[in-house]
């Protein structure tokens, strides 16, 4: 697949922002079914949900999170975003930072941007592949080919996935389709407007001078890593409302093919009836000790 041409950033699905009966709608009712599968995956706890969101700058993505998860019990979801590697991260493995933060067994978690920035963001500035501290075999050979670190990262990915999938842990990948034009227009509202100027920074114009470049590199990654067990959505993200929609129905669509249940009082009975025999034992015990006591204190009293 190729960006932009296979995709349209700016198609809204037929609906309209201001359809009270259509498109908010939509929205709140894929909120409110988050909310109800979430209860459940963290009652039955056997499986985890991990959600991924890439995209370019200016897209969407913590209004995104912002949106579809305000209906979920914050106890149960976990978002990280990951910036510039540490120094204790560059001494790993590039997946040992987030292999860290895989959700647990009935949790969610949301990665606001991921692993993929080792094939997003080093692709296309490939002069931080030296501060990765890669092997020195390795490093001479990818020094004269680079297509062998790509290559090689999208079989470690899906790997790396399959294995999470087979452990429980249904993978949700969102890519939010931003047209340049609509990305200009966003980066012009945040230094325009006072309350946005915290979000902008100088390197996100130098950033879109690769436009191209990351454009090629989501293309690549898209067509590489998208599988049976970790598909890819690309989700247009020119208008706001209607990526809000489109990504709360498709991690909606994910819990209820895992279909958690609440543990029901039959599977439960028999440790509830041993605790009730335990809790039932200690007070006979309890009962036997005081007349014991008051038994040797009549006896000293005679």
């Amino acid at each position: 697949m190729r960006l932009p041409g296979d995709f349209d950033a700016r198609s809204n699905g037929g609906y309209s922002r201001d359809d009270a009966g259509g498109a908010q709608q939509l929205l709140q009712q894929g909120i409110a079914l988050l909310a109800e599968f979430q209860a459940r995956l963290a009652a039955q706890a056997t499986d985890g949900v991990l959600v991924i969101l890439q995209a370019m700058d200016a897209a969407g993505k913590d209004g995104t999170i912002r949106h579809v998860m305000s209906g979920v019990n914050p106890q149960g979801v976990a978002v990280h975003g990951f910036k510039v590697p540490s120094a204790e991260e560059l001494a790993h493995d590039y997946l040992w930072r987030y292999a860290a933060r895989v959700p647990a067994r009935g949790q969610i978690a949301i990665f606001n941007r991921s692993y993929y920035e080792e094939v997003l963001v080093v692709r296309v500035h490939p002069e931080h592949l030296s501060s990765q501290r890669l092997p020195g075999r390795r490093a001479a050979e990818d020094g004269h080919d680079h297509n062998q670190v790509w290559e090689r990262r999208f079989r470690e990915i899906n790997n790396f996935e399959r294995y999470l999938s087979d452990n429980g842990v249904h993978i949700v990948k969102l890519f939010l389709n931003l047209s340049k034009e609509a990305q200009r227009e966003r980066f012009l509202s945040r230094i325009e407007e006072p309350e946005k100027n915290w979000k902008f920074t100088a390197a996100d114009v130098r950033e879109r001078a690769y436009w191209d470049a990351y454009q090629s590199a989501f293309s690549q990654m898209l067509s590489k890593t998208s599988t049976k067990w970790a598909p890819w959505y690309v989700i247009p993200a020119d208008r706001k409302w209607f990526t809000r929609i489109v990504a709360a129905a498709v991690i909606a669509k994910a819990l209820p093919e895992i279909d958690p249940r609440y543990p029901t009082v039959e599977e439960a009975r028999a440790s509830l009836k041993a605790a009730q025999h335990q809790l039932e034992a200690e007070g006979s015990k309890g009962k036997r000790s005081k007349k014991t006591v008051a038994r040797k204190a009549l006896l000293r009293g005679s």
